[in-house]
């Protein structure tokens, strides 16, 4: 181990963070408003801190210091001096250990103690007071890493958008219940690499993972104090470090390189769920960690003139202040890390709507959106976005720029309510299906940037969707009253689990009912792991702290008759959506082209094979309805799809509308493995809360 060092050299101010060249190790952190910040270095235990040497220049608001002799795994931390003033937003304590915001590794987990609070708790002095006792002991400290891997031939699979298939899951949940996979793998990236893991995947169809957030996350002090945990993840620590709990062992971060390997080398993307809004320092009372003690008033927005307290647009507190150049810096050096290091194929950004804020409203022009579109790394990706948020014009569904996808609750809620039979949904199905053209046919968007989904982590699994009508989240420890009040869902007669067979055949008809509808419609649809094999949580519709059963996924019950009946409909359909270009149509459709003679690009027919009326639109006890769609082949030939659906709960016959093709039925929802057929009948029936396919081609 060299020795101690006494000083540092003036190193560069670039790149942030803490960087090895071979020779030793540059440290750069951002603070406009700091007076000192002090590197401190502490022994392989991180338990003792052996050196605190100020960093000798400050370029450009940028702190920086040169460590010769140095390497990787020098365990480090930052104490910032300045004025500790909340009413002007500042809230420097030297006496807190500060997590570097670049730090790549973290060694050691938090653990909650009052001495992580910048003020005295207590004694009704609240935030305007000032603690000095040293959070140290209590705190995880950044590691100087190597980032070298051997990536041999790999590449991106670079799937077409209208190709892409998404499958929602989390790390730990995926694999915690695979008794197959040894103990200490189980929930985590080396799991994630295992071959029964991506092999069912393949035989899904599946295009794309999308993992929900693996950037160091903290366990937050309230669940912590009722035994619980944070499941979900979507309270971040650091933006550049892999969450350790994925980790074998904390150093193990290659772990995460060899599973984007080996699921690239399947064909499969790995998407990144990923939380920029807001940090898991909370509000102006929460503790201080990192971002609040090296520059609180750059790195948040505040309340213009009571800058004491955060602007709370994300309900989790606080808001980061993208409208800040070395934050927005930070936010993008974020993402291209992720992608150039970690071979990352894409993002979904959680509340995006916040990350188009500048001053009060939504800008789909904003700084961060603009730097990501011209960003030569970042632009190849796929970009998706959560496109809401609490605050005031939060709701942005569709308003997001091109180059973006988007959530589309919209299309969740639809299909739901069409499928449990409300009245009325005939129209807004229709809008579903094509796309949601009304919201995202603008400025030369396609179709794919409506992500469509009937479950996500977010709310009821699918088959609680037909199995619960209210949410059951007691075991949150938020007496029910945490989580959406409304689904839409249907239990068919009883809430919960039952042994009635016709409740059961029921909630599996609408339940294949509405995955026929996701992968039918033109967008992107995206599975939630573990609907293919009928996952429940019991109700609980907000499981972000259900570490345990409720939300892992469960391979014994996907070993089950029923569950293998569903991944293979599951299977099928994905293989349907790849082979019949009607599906996934590149463009938004709107019936102006004629690719035939009577056979336009898409048209809408009622259960008599007539076109639809407006009093057809508008008959609010009509639960049927027929979409036909024709697409150009390269050889000049067209491809043609009918859709056939019934929410209703009784059978109907469906004429086929004119001009007459050559039918092929390929799928049929209520007899989800019968084979497919050539339809020599004028009339095709279709079951209870049923949905029927027909594929024709024209040379």
């Amino acid at each position: 181990m060299p020795p101690i060092p006494t000083r540092l050299l003036p190193g560069r101010p670039d790149p942030l963070g803490a960087n090895w060249d071979g020779l030793g190790v540059n440290f750069a952190v951002f603070s406009a408003n700091a007076e000192r910040i002090d590197l401190c270095l502490f022994d392989p235990s991180g338990r003792r801190e052996v050196a605190r040497l100020p960093l000798p220049e400050c370029t450009d608001e940028v702190w920086h210091g040169y460590l010769p002799e140095a390497r990787p795994g020098q365990i480090y931390g930052y104490r910032a001096y300045g004025p500790y003033e909340p009413r002007r937003g500042h809230r420097f304590n030297p006496h807190k250990l500060l997590l570097d915001p670049y730090a790549r590794q973290m060694h050691g987990e938090l653990r909650w103690s009052d001495v992580l609070f910048g003020y005295r708790t207590g004694g009704g002095r609240a935030d305007l007071s000032f603690d000095r006792r040293d959070s140290a002991p209590a705190m995880p400290k950044g590691v100087v890493v190597d980032d070298s891997f051997a990536w041999g031939d790999d590449r991106s699979p670079c799937t077409p958008w209208d190709r892409t298939v998404i499958y929602e899951a989390h790390v730990r949940g995926l694999t915690m219940r695979r008794d197959d996979i040894g103990p200490r793998e189980r929930g985590t990236f080396a799991a994630l690499a295992d071959p029964r893991v991506i092999e069912h995947l393949q035989r899904l169809g599946i295009t794309a993972i999308e993992l929900l957030p693996i950037q160091a996350f903290l366990q937050d002090r309230f669940l912590v104090e009722k035994g619980l945990r944070n499941y979900w993840g979507y309270s971040t620590l650091s933006f550049f470090a892999p969450e350790p709990r994925y980790l074998i062992e904390s150093w193990m971060r290659n772990e995460l390189k060899v599973a984007v390997r080996r699921l690239h080398g399947a064909g499969i993307e790995v998407i990144l769920d990923v939380v920029y809004n807001h940090t898991c320092e909370g509000s102006e009372l929460g503790p201080t960690l990192s971002w609040r003690g090296l520059d609180n008033a750059s790195y948040y927005r505040l309340v213009p003139g009571d800058e004491r307290h955060c602007i709370n647009d994300t309900g989790t507190g606080n808001t980061v202040n993208l409208s800040h150049p070395r934050v927005l810096q930070m936010v993008m050096d974020s993402l291209r890390y992720w992608v150039t290091e970690y071979r990352i194929d894409g993002f979904r950004f959680d509340l995006g709507s916040i990350l188009g804020r500048e001053g009060p409203g939504f800008d789909p022009g904003s700084g961060f959106f603009d730097a990501v579109r011209q960003d030569p790394v970042l632009s190849r990706v796929k970009l998706i976005s959560e496109p809401w948020d609490i605050g005031p014009g939060g709701y942005q569904l569709g308003n997001h720029p091109p180059g973006f996808a988007e959530w589309n609750d919209r299309f969740r809620d639809g299909i739901r309510r069409f499928w449990r039979g409300d009245d009325g949904m005939r129209s807004d199905l229709a809008a579903r299906l094509t796309g949601s053209a009304e919201l995202f046919d603008r400025r030369r968007r396609r179709p794919w940037a409506s992500v469509n989904y009937a479950a996500s982590h977010d709310g009821f699994t699918l088959l609680d969707t037909v199995s619960y009508e209210q949410r059951h989240n007691e075991a949150n420890g938020e007496d029910n009253r945490d989580g959406h009040g409304d689904n839409h869902s249907r239990n068919w007669g009883v809430e919960g689990e039952t042994a009635d067979p016709e409740i059961i055949a029921t909630r599996l008809a609408v339940l294949r009912a509405m995955l026929v509808t996701v992968f039918a419609s033109a967008g992107t649809p995206m599975l939630l792991a573990g609907d293919e094999m009928l996952r429940s949580q019991g109700g609980n519709n907000n499981a972000y702290n259900q570490d345990n059963h409720t939300s892992w996924v469960d391979w014994d019950l996907a070993a089950t008759p029923p569950a293998r009946a569903l991944q293979r409909f599951v299977a099928r359909l994905i293989a349907l959506r790849k082979r019949l270009p009607p599906l996934r149509p590149p463009i938004f459709l709107h019936g102006v082209t004629e690719l035939r003679p009577g056979l336009n690009d898409i048209a809408w027919f009622d259960q008599h094979g007539k076109a639809m009326t407006p009093e057809a639109w508008n008959d609010p006890a009509a639960r049927t309805l027929a979409l036909r769609r024709a697409t150009a082949a390269e050889n000049g030939g067209v491809d043609v799809t009918l859709l056939l659906l019934n929410a209703d709960a009784a059978g109907h016959a469906f004429a086929l509308p004119k001009p007459p093709l050559a039918w092929t039925l390929v799928l049929d929802s209520v007899h989800p493995d019968g084979p497919e057929r050539p339809v020599h009948d004028e009339a095709v029936p279709v079951g209870p809360h049923g949905a029927v396919l027909l594929a024709a081609r024209l040379s």
